[in-house]
């Protein structure tokens, strides 16, 4: 992509993660990562291969209930601290169509109440190291010549482990939803717009839907829709380019449902704020990072009338991501 294509983000290469949760399965909220500018199609160029690599993570230590903070007592998870690492490749064909594949690993460390030997409560952290579920997307982008407008349809593979390790007790701590995989398959549907402000200013909207085909084993996640509203601004600097960006990030997902889920206490609204700034290190090579703010969130929680073990969602304070993409 050229600097004078109208519509283009002066050559980066914004590799397009468009996956919501369910491609590193975490009912609480791990979707927003491949939301807004990083679900875009890269426009650098005719056709041609680039790959990317991707490090996202998150920290969730504060247990929540609906639109407010709860008490850790009532919940009987007390931290999930994931590390997500993201392999992707991505092939245009001419202006008219994107191939999408992506895998993540997940790293993660999960705290939770579990019973000893003897039946005894106990709190214990059991870390888990795994594949999340296989991307696979076909995007058409074609409705312009410098692919300022695109949609999508793809399809989630269940490549990710959805059992939960033994712990030190025989017992096995994590629920389905906590998991690097879903077992699920999924379709996911999408569509990106980029526009032209003034000057070297862009506009962008994003957004994709996500639903379970096909299930396994007495989980169903719960449908969800995810996307983003932003703008950024190209400053050279040199044969650098600098861009800042600021984002609106915005999900909605249902409750999961079957007899291994927990519907009471899974399915959320939230709306986060994410300024970040690409860096386009040459025509080929740009890196890309941004913090992402919850600014109001509601989570489902089960209530004292329900009578349920656990009540609420942990949720996590600030999220981060950095990718790095490569054209050849």
């Amino acid at each position: 992509m050229t600097r004078s294509t109208p519509f283009a983000f002066a050559g980066t290469v914004l590799l397009a993660a468009m996956t919501p949760a369910s491609a590193m399965a975490c009912a609480c909220g791990c979707g927003i990562f491949d939301s807004g500018v990083t679900g875009i199609t890269p426009q650098d160029s005719d056709s041609g291969l680039s790959v990317f690599a991707r490090y996202s993570t998150m920290d969730q230590d504060t247990n929540r209930e609906a639109g407010h903070v709860a008490s850790a007592d009532d919940n009987s998870d007390k931290r999930i601290k994931t590390d997500f690492y993201t392999v992707g490749l991505n092939y245009v064909i001419g202006h008219k169509w994107m191939i999408m594949a992506e895998l993540p690993m997940v790293h993660r460390s999960f705290t939770t109440t579990g019973a000893d030997a003897n039946g005894n409560p106990v709190v214990e952290t059991v870390p888990l190291t795994d594949l999340g579920d296989a991307m696979v997307r076909l995007t058409y982008t074609g409705f312009a010549s410098d692919m300022s407008t695109g949609l999508g349809i793809g399809i989630k593979l269940p490549t990710g482990r959805y059992t939960s390790p033994t712990d030190a007790y025989g017992g096995q701590p994590y629920d389905r939803d906590s998991l690097p995989g879903t077992g699920s398959t999924d379709l996911d549907i999408s569509g990106y717009h980029v526009g032209h402000i003034r000057g070297q200013a862009r506009w962008f909207v994003q957004a994709q839907y996500r639903f379970a085909v096909a299930t396994r084993d007495g989980y169903r996640p719960g449908n969800e829709f995810d996307g983003g509203l932003g703008v950024t601004y190209d400053l050279p600097a040199g044969k650098t380019i600098l861009s800042p960006t600021l984002q609106v990030l915005g999900s909605l997902r249902a409750r999961d449902t079957g007899t291994e889920s927990d519907p009471l206490n899974s399915g959320y609204q939230r709306v986060l704020l994410a300024p970040g700034l690409r860096v386009q290190i040459t025509r080929k090579l740009s890196i890309y990072g941004d913090v992402e703010f919850p600014v109001a969130q509601y989570v489902n929680a089960a209530r004292p009338s329900d009578n349920a073990d656990s009540m609420g969602q942990l949720a996590a304070p600030v999220l981060f991501k950095l990718q790095v993409n490569y054209g050849f």
